[in-house]
């Protein structure tokens, strides 16, 4: 296992882990599951809180009786999910955002836009079971609004949803980002994902998912327009 981190004088620091929460409970600052909390670690300390988590995790493992001395498949488990869930699947709590380049509306475009499927993969926060589906965004843009390429509607989703969270939360919070960014006149996101919390265990029902929609601006008092949107996201998803 990893030795905990040592000042100069050689007492024992605290772990990173509580130096990073008591900047964030310093700040009044939330850190919820699907929280980022990036403006709160230092640049040298990402590695050693996955260094941190890869302890706890050993601990983890041999609470399970899982011998990870003599078994070759578990022995370096502990530290590949620590990497993992810092790097990877919960990346969206540890970094910060995406770098995404605006353009003015030059042409002054106001007709709807329609990006996706953008496949999502996320993960619920009761059981930390994948959440793996697809996510339709529509944009009514205005002469005002900013526009971003088509790669970074991308960018920004996994950034959003790279997090433990439920789903309803995860579409606003990709309303929200978005919004923010572009400035449009209207906004409709939908998603429709699987739950491994529901396939993998519990009832195990390997067939229903979950749709919910967030809608913004005139596709929630635009009836036409918001009709114009879910059938050209059905056209697109049959």
């Amino acid at each position: 296992m990893n030795q905990p981190d040592t000042p100069t004088g050689g007492a024992l620091a605290p772990p990173v882990s509580a130096r990073i929460r008591e900047r964030i409970e310093r700040a009044r600052a939330r850190f919820h599951a699907n929280d980022n909390i990036a403006a709160f670690i230092e640049a040298d300390e990402l590695p050693l809180l996955q260094a941190e988590v890869e302890d706890k995790l050993v601990d983890v493992l041999r609470s399970l009786v899982i011998d990870t001395d003599s078994d070759h498949n578990t022995r370096e488990t502990a530290r590949r999910v620590a990497k993992m869930y810092l790097n990877e699947v919960f990346r969206g709590r540890y970094a910060p955002p995406p770098e995404v380049t605006e353009f003015p509306n030059v042409e002054r475009l106001n007709e709807l836009m329609i990006v996706g499927p953008i496949t999502i993969r996320s993960a619920c926060s009761h059981h930390l079971c994948p959440i793996i589906g697809k996510v339709w965004i529509g944009v009514m843009p205005n002469e005002h609004s900013n526009l971003i390429g088509l790669s970074k509607y991308v960018r920004l989703a996994d950034w959003i949803m790279s997090r433990p969270q439920i789903q309803e939360e995860a579409v606003t919070r990709l309303a929200d980002l978005l919004q923010e960014r572009m400035q449009p006149d209207g906004l409709a996101i939908v998603m429709e994902a699987d739950h491994f919390c529901m396939q993998w265990r519990g009832v195990k029902d390997t067939d229903s998912k979950m749709v919910n929609s967030v809608m913004r601006g005139v596709f929630l008092t635009d009836a036409s327009l918001r009709r114009e949107f879910l059938a050209l996201l059905q056209r697109s998803h049959g």
